[in-house]
């Protein structure tokens, strides 16, 4: 399988908060929503795409807990994204979950890299990877990604977590394909190639 993420971003990087969370705000992020207003009919039925060509889903502990009381409590039906996140298989990297509350869910711990490496080993499509920002990071910096999918947000959030470090690997990447939507949002997907050449 192709380990891919798709992560909505701002124009300077934040991912933190892009939905309204009660949880962001309770932890002191008053800045969160940003993405909301931004989504249109041909943004959103791209996203829907993306999450039906996924196989399995590969999540942090975080991530996972969201969703799974958002997302895993939805009846089969109830749209694109919670029918292909409710009847796939569900990864969770983490060394603290025992006991996943979701249907069809395999958590990940010892070594998480070989546990992955065997999962795209697998035949098969996607692997994705949606919010999940410490696992991406970690990820890029294990050679994992195979794809990226950026949905770029046209908001400056000022604040919050990116989805990219201040100090980390630096990877050069191919533009695979490249959109735009009628409210602002781009689309960027790119594939990492190594690391970026400099002028000596």
């Amino acid at each position: 399988m192709k380990l891919t993420t798709t992560t909505q971003v701002s124009v300077d990087g934040v991912m933190q908060g892009n939905g309204p969370s009660k949880e962001e705000r309770m932890a002191g992020f008053k800045r969160d929503g940003w993405a909301l207003g931004h989504f249109d009919d041909q943004a959103g039925t791209l996203v829907n795409q993306i999450y039906q060509r996924a196989d399995a889903f590969l999540f942090g502990r975080w991530t996972y807990e969201f969703f799974a009381g958002y997302w895993g409590t939805m009846d089969l039906g109830s749209g694109p994204i919670a029918d292909a996140l409710n009847t796939r298989p569900k990864y969770v990297a983490s060394t603290t979950l025992t006991e996943p509350r979701w249907a069809d869910t395999t958590v990940l711990s010892g070594d998480v890299a070989a546990a992955i490496a065997e999962l795209k080993d697998k035949p098969g499509g996607e692997l994705q990877v949606h919010g999940s920002g410490r696992l991406i990071r970690w990820l890029l910096e294990n050679d994992l990604v195979d794809e990226m999918n950026l949905l770029i947000v046209p908001v400056v959030v000022g604040q919050g977590t990116r989805l990219f470090p201040d100090s980390g690997p630096d990877i050069a990447l191919d533009l695979v394909d490249s959109r735009a939507f009628p409210k602002g949002i781009t689309l960027q997907v790119y594939r990492p190639t190594g690391r970026p050449q400099y002028a000596t």
